[in-house]
């Protein structure tokens, strides 16, 4: 099996975007690109476990860190850029998927004998969900979606904020968000809450999982408390079209980090399976 990662793209701010590519044979096959979520990174939980699945079941597979996820190509799973974290938005995520959708489709990719271009699918977790669904909405040759724990709205993490604390970040321009795992203090400038308000249209997540050119498979955990499941209800509703599987689980199925274990917890490989089954039926 062919993996390369930390493969270096450039972001359109300039920034890297640090991406990793698996894959069985050098044939073309379907490619499943996968978005991570908030706070997160491609390799959380130990992913290549996950990629390596998607590879033995005959896709070509790339995850990659958001330019703005304060990780570094140096330090792909360290919080180590803590003012690139706090510059994300959900507009340059967007940018940045484009970004790795037009390297992985283009000749000039050295993987590309690897990739059929006429079968390209997306997967994103948690808020990388929304983006997902939001970018196949506007990119016209992605063929299919997962979504894994999605977010139903662009609000990540400020959504449930009362209007007081939304009125001291707008006058002291941040906001900080703890990082449970690394008890980190992550700041969030008001940028992001500007580029929401600068964009709603574009960032409508239920408008663009209303579309009807896009099959899309809607994973969820019943337990989920920090996307709770009503929200792939909401998406199932405005996808009405869509399929809706649901598992007793939490927001990452079962999964932690660090990963040391060589399986995935059940709940995890049952989302796995369900979404390769998904993205290898018949169109």
């Amino acid at each position: 099996m062919t993996q390369e990662k930390n493969l270096l793209l450039k972001s359109s701010t300039g920034k890297p975007i640090a991406a990793d590519i698996f894959y069985k044979e050098e044939k073309p096959q379907p490619l499943v690109i996968y978005a991570h979520g908030f706070n997160g990174f491609k390799d959380w939980g130990n992913f290549d476990l996950i990629a390596q699945q998607f590879a033995e079941a005959g896709f070509c597979f790339i995850k990659f860190n958001f330019s703005h996820n304060g990780t570094s190509p140096e330090a792909p799973e360290d919080f180590v850029d803590l003012e690139a974290f706090g510059n994300n938005n959900y507009t340059k995520e967007l940018a940045d998927l484009q970004t790795v959708i037009d390297w992985a489709l283009r000749d000039e990719n050295p993987h590309h004998a690897a990739i059929d271009k006429n079968h390209l699918y997306l997967i994103g977790h948690s808020r990388g969900g929304g983006i997902v669904l939001l970018k196949a909405a506007e990119e016209k040759r992605v063929k299919a979606v997962a979504t894994w724990a999605s977010v139903a709205e662009c609000k990540t993490p400020w959504g449930s904020w009362p209007q007081e604390r939304i009125q001291r970040w707008k006058e002291t321009g941040v906001d900080y968000y703890t990082n449970s795992r690394t008890k980190q203090q992550m700041p969030l400038y008001y940028q992001l809450y500007q580029d929401y308000q600068a964009n709603k249209e574009r960032l409508d997540v239920l408008k663009a999982a209303a579309s009807p050119t896009i099959p899309l498979l809607i994973c969820h955990g019943t337990k989920d408390e920090a996307v709770p499941v009503e929200k792939a209800y909401k998406l199932k509703e405005a996808a009405k079209d869509a399929e809706l599987f649901l598992i007793e689980s939490d927001h990452v199925f079962g999964r932690g980090h660090p990963w040391p274990h060589h399986n995935l917890p059940q709940a995890a490989q049952e989302v796995v399976n369900e979404t390769s089954r998904f993205f290898l039926r018949p169109s």
